[in-house]
């Protein structure tokens, strides 16, 4: 029972609000937790020193112990990308909004456009449930091996939702095994999110891609294109953040 489904009034439906996956000694794993990641991207202005607001941020962050990546912007010549994650969403206003209170930062441009934000979420088939909603986003983007990233948002059409559990069903499992391929061969690794009213253009979910080299991450998307997940029910996808890793603190 979740948390809040003994409390439902009679003629109500149920509320659950955690997160399952699969049997672990015989019993259903149940999470009410999740990890949430936030990127921001923005531009230094024009007469002032990339390099140093880069040495800015990273001395605010690690004086704050704050964990995150931080992005050369490839398709932007003055851009920077951020990248941070909490439990707890409060904490990007409460600690990392105040990491741009200095001089260089104070001066930049922010690209509201590119803001992502996201929550874990799981399928309700992981082994090891705590370890995909908790770690395993943090472990990808902090392997200091895989120092491409690709962050993009995206939509379903409304027919997707309408469709039998079974059908959803088959269609994911083509897109997951698909990713699982390029997991498993080291060119990808991703990061699924679901932003679900808290995305500021009504998408449904954030995804990161990471690697070692840039070109598999696009192949990834160009493959995805042909399941019919992409191909019939994506409603929306982009804009793309192409982003390097300049350091993780």
């Amino acid at each position: 029972m979740s948390d809040t489904e003994g409390d439902k009034k009679p003629g109500l439906p149920p509320v659950d609000v955690n997160e399952y996956g699969g049997k672990k000694e015989g019993v259903r794993q149940a999470v009410n937790r999740r990890l949430f990641m936030q990127l921001l991207v923005f531009d230094v202005p024009a007469g002032a020193s990339v390099t140093a607001a880069q040495a800015e941020l990273e001395a605010a962050l690690e004086k704050a112990s704050i964990k995150s990546v931080i992005y050369a912007d490839t398709n932007s010549p003055r851009g920077l990308g951020l990248l941070t994650w909490h439990e707890d969403p409060a904490y990007f206003v409460s600690h990392v909004r105040a990491a741009f209170a200095g001089p260089e930062l104070s001066r930049v441009d922010h690209r509201p456009d590119f803001a992502m934000l996201g929550r874990t979420y799981s399928t309700g088939h992981e082994p090891e449930l705590e370890f995909v909603l908790l770690e395993r986003p943090i472990k990808n983007v902090l392997d200091p091996e895989l120092g491409w990233h690709v962050w993009y948002p995206l939509r379903r059409k409304g027919s997707f939702a309408k469709l039998e559990g079974i059908d959803q069903s088959h269609i994911l499992r083509e897109h997951a095994a698909l990713g699982m391929a390029y997991g498993q061969a080291e060119l990808a690794h991703d990061i699924r999110l679901a932003c679900h009213g808290i995305d500021a253009k009504d998408n449904e979910f954030v995804i990161g891609l990471v690697g070692h080299t840039l070109h598999p991450l696009s192949h990834l998307v160009q493959a995805m294109r042909k399941t019919r997940q992409t191909s019939e029910f994506i409603a929306q996808m982009g804009p793309f953040f192409v982003g390097r890793v300049l350091a993780r603190t």
